[in-house]
């Protein structure tokens, strides 16, 4: 049986999306049980899905982040850079007003933010002494993020309460 790296499944209950064998990205039809596979090139760390479970973003080996939709129309994923992961995992997830927003933690120690249409962050955030392994959006509160860090703390990103 091949080794299942990370799972997750739509808000909707339609797809089970899962990583196989590191490279191997699997969407499952839960209705049809038709199977659509995704080979990446670079090992995979993570998987998140969006809110409206339309878009799911891998963490990869090679300091990417990759977008795919889950329906299966793109060819090529949408690319985040910037931020650092070679040998740690990762895991990074949709947030932010109306879920358009990506965020990362990253073994730099610093939390990157992006906009789903663009390569490039449009934040940085500093604070945190060690690699960030995983990063949260407040879902009642769009404007506020958490990351947790091999530094052992938890920092909260945002406005003043």
């Amino acid at each position: 049986m091949p080794k299942v790296v990370d799972l997750t499944v739509t808000p909707d209950g339609e797809y089970l999306i899962s990583i196989f064998l590191d490279k191997e990205i699997r969407i499952l039809h839960l209705g049809t049980n038709a199977e659509r596979v995704i080979s990446e090139k670079h090992p995979i760390t993570s998987i998140s899905v969006s809110g409206d479970g339309k878009f799911f973003i891998v963490n990869l080996n090679s300091q990417e982040i990759h977008m795919w939709d889950v329906a299966g129309t793109w060819k090529k994923p949408m690319k985040y850079t910037g931020h650092k992961q070679c040998k740690y995992v990762i895991r990074s997830c949709f947030g932010g007003l109306n879920s358009t927003f990506i965020a990362s933690g990253s073994e730099n120690s610093e939390v990157y933010i992006w906009n789903t249409r663009s390569s490039k962050p449009i934040e940085v955030l500093s604070g945190h002494t060690l690699t960030v392994n995983c990063v949260s959006w407040n879902p009642k509160r769009p404007q506020m993020l958490a990351s947790a860090s091999d530094d052992h703390t938890i920092r909260i990103w945002g406005p003043s309460l």
